[in-house]
This record gives structure tokens, C-alpha cells and sequence, in this order.
């Protein structure tokens, strides 16, 4: 659910499996980017990626089980809208919730490679850009064509509240108390199976 006037991030990922680092990346953003609401945006696939995830289902179920906060919302619509990327999926949000304005999350890793993403500039000149620092990755992100691209339009930490109303281009890059822990870690240690 979603009003005009609402400014909502928008958590994407395979989410496989989520766990307490997104849910603290989830908690982070609706402080510091001031959102009214957050929704995770469980993807099928993710292109840039060999193997297939987990079924979408048990995906979604675990991610429900994580947190219990109204504000937070876990969702398979890319699967229901049938996008495939993150600007097919953001296009069709824009077009869909008039007056809403969407904020995109990701980690520091993410904003390293966003140039490897599909119509990357269109998703930076279109919505903002909310992100949260990584383990070991600073610098990489800091340091990538896209923030080299949009520095004129980076908003300092110090005014984090204000990214869901800048007009993009616009991003924030913001520090927090890191959590190093990682999908891909947990599937590797087991602790995470595929039905």
C-alpha cells in the first residue's frame, strides 16, 4: 500500500536468505533517509548471478520471519509485474504509484558495480539513491564510475533525512554500525537450504 506523498525505499534482492544485516539495513534507512515505509523487493533471479535461488516462496517466508515492523513491507511484485531488471522494475513502480516518491537501497558493493547493471544511468537519473556502507567496501564505492558520474549530486551524510526529497540524480552515501554477514556466506556454511 502506498499514498501519494509517502517516501518508501526499496530493498532489492534475491534475498537468499535474508538476514540480520538486511533487516539492519531496513532499520538504518528508515532512520537516516527518514522513509515512511521500506519494501523488499524479493527478486525471481538476479541476472548478474550463474545459479538460481532458492523458490521465491520460501524466500519470502523466511524474509516475513525476520521482522515484525509495520513500516516494512516483503514483496514478490517484480515477479507479479514480470521485470527482469531493476529499472524495469523501478519504471513500473514510478508509472504505477503517481505521487509516490521511491528511494533505491543498496549496499556500498552494490553502488561499486551499479556501471555492470542494465540502464544503470536511468535508475541514478530517476530515482534516488540511498547508500549504506559494506565491510571492505568503501573505498570501491566511493570510487566507481557511478560516483564519479553523479559527485555533484551526492548529499552529504549530515543530511541523509533530506535524499527522499531531493530530485534526482541524487544519492547518499552513509556510515553505520556494520554487520558483516552475507547470503552467500550462509549458504556455503550450510546453514541455509534449497527445497
Amino acid at each position: 500500500m502506498a499514498t501519494p506523498g509517502m517516501v518508501i525505499g526499496l530493498l532489492g534482492g534475491s534475498f537468499d536468505p535474508a538476514h540480520a544485516a538486511h533487516v539492519h539495513v531496513t532499520r538504518e534507512s528508515l532512520k537516516r533517509f527518514a522513509l515512511d515505509r521500506v519494501w523488499w523487493l524479493v527478486s525471481p533471479g538476479n541476472p548478474l548471478k550463474e545459479q538460481g535461488p532458492a523458490p521465491m516462496a520460501a524466500r519470502i517466508a523466511h524474509a516475513r520471519g525476520l521482522l515484525d515492523d509495520p513500516r516494512v513491507e516483503v514483496t514478490g511484485i517484480e515477479a507479479r509485474l514480470g521485470t527482469r531488471y531493476t529499472a524495469e522494475t523501478l519504471a513500473a513502480l514510478v508509472a504505477r504509484y503517481e505521487g509516490v516518491r521511491f528511494v533505491w537501497l543498496m549496499g556500498a558493493d552494490n553502488l561499486a558495480q551499479l556501471h555492470r547493471w542494465q540502464d544503470w544511468r536511468w535508475i541514478a537519473d530517476n530515482v534516488p539513491m540511498g547508500v549504506l556502507a559494506r565491510p571492505r567496501m568503501q573505498m570501491a564505492a566511493l570510487s566507481s564510475p557511478a560516483a564519479r558520474i553523479y559527485r555533484d549530486r551526492r548529499i552529504p551524510e549530515n543530511e541523509s533525512h533530506r535524499l527522499g526529497r531531493a530530485e534526482p540524480p541524487a544519492w547518499c552515501f552513509v556510515h553505520a554500525p556494520l554487520l558483516d554477514i552475507s547470503s552467500t556466506r550462509i549458504r556455503e556454511s550450510g546453514a541455509w537450504g534449497r527445497a
